[in-house]
């Protein structure tokens, strides 16, 4: 009887897939597909293009298993394929819409808000897509990583490939220009 991957790590599933089940990759694929589809969408703000990249990163992932070190954390070796999926359709079709970052410092609706705060949490939401707008990349994808996908520095360091230090750097700055952005708009972070 075969085992199934619900109850295995990523690396173990890996391992598993490698020696004697090519069919388990639907869980890696069930695993991820969401988060990847998350983070391409808020890397490129195409939904459209981020369904085909996040369908590209599995392929890619798939045809690359014999080359994962298992001794390494998957999710950190997986979004690196996906964040370079992404910068290169951005640098390739030098298409970026303007950035949506629904989540970050947007207060989260409650059945009990009037409509005011409403009002208030979509202003605050469209003032929040201009001011990303004019971020580089580079803060744009700490942010996301960080606040959107919930990335520990650890492995935020691993899929940008710089040192933690520099994650953190990305992430205080990123949310200081932020903040900086919004404030020169007229805009607020801040309900």
């Amino acid at each position: 009887m075969k085992t199934q991957g619900k109850s295995a790590s990523d690396e173990e599933l890996v391992e598993k897939i490698r020696r004697e089940d090519k069919e388990l990759y639907r869980e890696i694929v069930g695993r991820y597909q969401q988060g990847l589809y998350r983070y391409l969408r808020h890397l490129t703000n195409r939904p459209d293009a981020a369904e085909d990249l996040v369908q590209d990163v599995l392929i890619k992932a798939y045809r690359n298993l014999l080359g994962f070190d298992t001794r390494k954390k998957f999710s950190s070796w997986i979004y690196r394929i996906a964040h370079n999926e992404g910068v290169n359709y951005i640098r390739k079709t030098g298409k970026r819409k303007s950035v949506s970052f629904e989540d970050l410092a947007v207060p989260h609706p409650n059945e009990n808000d009037s409509p005011e705060e409403e009002l208030v949490r979509e202003e605050i939401r469209r003032n929040l897509t201009e001011c990303l707008d004019e971020m580089k990349t580079k803060y744009r994808e700490a942010l996301v990583l960080h606040y959107i996908e919930e990335k520990p520095y650890k492995e935020i360091s691993d899929i940008l490939r710089v040192p933690m230090g520099t994650v953190g750097t990305l992430v205080a700055r990123g949310k200081s220009m932020l903040r900086a952005i919004c404030q020169r708009k007229g805009g607020d972070l801040s309900p």
